[in-house]
């Protein structure tokens, strides 16, 4: 990896606080603990390790569990919710979506506006945009002193239709401004202009949940930066894998819902790209959540359909805002194992962190996870735990994992193993979750795992899934913080216009698409990018007359203007697409429900190096260590030095390539080899 620039990435997760750095040419990792009671604390431990000259950063990206962490922890502002007369209780009919039909103990989940603090204001928009009734000045005057009198200083106002016309929001927020100019106000229009009420309406109340809270944070990391000297540009990571301004992400912080993780699944797409295989599936393992996202044909996907907490039984939260596909569990190195009622071994959701971090950390956690078993089994260095930086007690890792041992009546070293197989098992369904269960067939991909205990784990959850191969890159440990240094500037505009998509639509359609181009140039003018910096790509969400499914199809332009030939184009891709998604076509009227607008403005990335490392596998090989693989049995496993394997060759397992951040795990039937990257290619012999 090599560039001219110096350049920093810094990702904050729920153990370690991940920095990567380039500079002419050189690649700098370091690790730091995640320090919970102010994550900007970690980010500076971080820069501090390093031997960067803090003065010389010109790019400094940030990603953040600041926003995830306060929506599931439920420690966001207390908020309040403008809305349409008679549509108040939005927030509680929800979807109807109940994904376990005969659970009989199901409730709905819990708004995050109680109903008390919920405000009915006399306006009406129909769906065309017009205005049937217009705004009552008076009823926002009421619901403001309401509002500051409850000692609330967020606000949500989310009107009904106000995508197709948000005038009726602007004056909301004139007023608000007026009557109690310090609060926290958002507009449901400028997070989303897509139709669907309840989802909007919670999107908005997500961003005003989160927004004070976001705006402390940065405005505190700021000020640790300006101590610190770092003056060159900051970003943040979206979950739409692009970044924007600190400013922005103040204004919209659920944007970032998704901000550490998407990094990973970016990353794994350029890694797939230069090794030839562009189909992948991302897995990250690291303290506390294990994620997993496919990439087809070198493409993340990325929608504006995304549901946090859904599970098997329980429906979850939608935000109506672009985020890469991701499905996460708590199942991370701290994940700490337990026994239920029923007798059974669970592991997770709940985590040790990195406060105190798991009982073999020798910090005061006396629970058993991941990570104490992984140790017990022999297969994690003590000594070596961040290159030798942290030392490993085996013997509290043993006192921690007796509790899952008495239960059972089984010797520790056989609890540990217990707790592993949960572990891989829970991973191995959220793999499948996004490949089988959507109709891919992993024989046709490849695994690209990274995160701190990702190595650990890849090798038997790529076996399970039949992948061609599994892929560790460089710096696993990072890997998250190195795919942020590959993203661009990027925003994401998307807009409902339900009508009919033909050949004589072309103007209207031309001039929609003109006013989404235009406030996409304007936003990135005031983040100093200049216009012919700006590559725009366009999309419709298309469907047959009568149907309720879109599918999303790339307009067939040869220039930037619409034309009565894109159209036709245009329309003939959507028939191929529909076919390919649902197996049939029609000759049906085809109908426009959404128009997507990306804008993209390219930053200085570093490249992925070809390594010039000759030698012999043996040449790296340290030590021997006995390590137990279950049902695999004892075996002397040879021990490797990731950074003296020699590129281009390749040795047989059992074997165990350790790293400052990261151990990777070789089973005794499978082979590794090192290609010219050096990432390691694990397969079956």
């Amino acid at each position: 990896m090599s560039d001219d620039n110096t350049r920093v990435a810094v990702d904050i997760g729920g153990t370690f606080t991940d920095l990567v750095a380039v500079r002419d040419g050189t690649l700098s990792l370091e690790k730091a603990s995640t320090t919970p009671a102010n994550y900007a604390d970690g980010v500076i431990d971080t820069l501090s390790k390093s031997d960067l000259s803090l003065s010389d950063v010109e790019q400094f990206v940030h990603g953040t569990t600041v926003v995830i962490n306060a929506i599931t922890e439920r420690d966001g502002e207390n908020c309040a919710l403008i809305t349409t007369d008679g549509f108040r209780d939005v927030l509680d009919i929800t979807r109807a979506n109940r994904p376990d039909m005969f659970n009989f103990r199901y409730e709905k989940p819990e708004p995050f506006v109680p109903r008390r603090d919920r405000f009915e204001v006399q306006e009406r928009v129909d769906q065309a945009g017009n205005v049937l009734s217009t705004l009552e000045p008076d009823d926002v005057c009421d619901a403001v002193d309401d509002i500051r009198d409850r000692g609330i200083e967020t606000i949500a106002v989310s009107y009904l239709n106000a995508y197709a016309n948000p005038e009726h929001e602007r004056r909301t927020q004139e007023i608000i401004a007026e009557e109690f100019p310090e609060a926290y106000v958002t507009l449901s229009h400028e997070l989303t202009e897509e139709y669907r009420e309840y989802e909007r309406t919670n999107t908005a109340v997500l961003n005003s949940y989160v927004r004070p809270i976001a705006d402390d944070y940065l405005t505190t990391l700021e000020s640790h930066l300006d101590e610190h000297e770092v003056d060159g540009n900051r970003y943040v990571m979206k979950s739409n894998a692009g970044t924007s301004s600190f400013e922005q992400a103040r204004q919209s912080p659920i944007e970032m819902v998704e901000s550490g993780p998407v990094g990973g699944v970016f990353g794994a797409a350029r890694v797939g790209e230069h090794v030839g295989e562009p189909n992948v599936i991302s897995f990250d393992m690291g303290g506390t959540t294990a994620k997993a996202s496919l990439v087809e044909d070198g493409e993340v996907d990325i929608d504006t359909e995304y549901w946090l907490e859904s599970s098997a039984r329980e429906e979850g939260y939608p935000v109506q805002i672009p985020v890469v596909d991701i499905v996460e569990i708590g199942a991370g190195g701290g994940s700490v194992a337990w026994v239920d009622k029923g007798d059974s071994i669970n592991v997770g959701p709940k985590s040790a962190g990195a406060d105190p971090g798991p009982a073999c950390y020798g910090r005061g956690g006396t629970e058993p996870t991941v990570t104490d078993a992984n140790l017990v089994t022999g297969r994690l260095n003590p000594e070596y735990f961040l290159g030798g930086e942290m030392e490993l007690k085996v013997d509290q890792a043993e006192s921690a994992l007796e509790s899952v041992a008495d239960a059972f009546g089984m010797s520790v070293r056989e609890a540990a193993h217990g707790v592993l197989r949960v572990v891989n098992s829970n991973m191995a369904h959220v793999l499948k979750q996004v490949s089988l269960r959507r109709g891919y067939d992993p024989r046709e991909f490849v695994l690209v795992a990274s995160g701190g205990a990702g190595g650990l784990h890849a090798a038997t959850l790529g076996r399970e899934l039949g992948v061609k191969e599994t892929i560790v890159p460089r710096a696993p440990g990072q890997f998250s913080a190195w795919g942020m240094l590959l993203t661009d500037l990027r925003r994401d505009y998307v807009r409902t216009l339900v009508r009919p998509f033909e050949v004589g639509a072309a103007g209207a359609v031309d001039d929609a698409f003109a006013r989404m181009s235009e406030r996409a140039r304007e936003a990135f003018a005031a983040e100093n990018v200049s216009a012919d910096e700006i590559t725009i790509e366009r999309s419709v969400d298309l469907r047959y007359d009568g149907q309720e499914h879109t599918v999303q199809t790339p307009i067939q332009a040869e220039s930037e203007r619409v034309t009565d030939n894109a159209m036709e184009r245009t329309i003939d891709r959507f028939h191929q697409l529909h076919e390919q998604a649902y197996n049939f076509r029609l000759e049906d009227p085809v109908e426009m429900v959404n128009l997507r607008v990306t804008a993209t403005a390219e930053m200085p990335k570093p490249t992925i190096d070809v390594l010039d490392r000759n030698g012999r596998p043996s040449d790296a090989q340290r030590d021997v260590r006995l390590v137990d693989f279950g049902a695999g049995g004892d075996h002397e496993t040879a021990i490797y030095t990731r950074s003296s394997l020699p590129t281009e060759t390749s040795f047989d397992g059992p074997a165990i390539v350790e790293e400052p951040a990261c151990t990777t795990l070789v089973h005794p039937d499978q082979m590794c080899r090192i290609d010219q990257y050096g990432n390691l290619r694990i397969s079956q012999q």
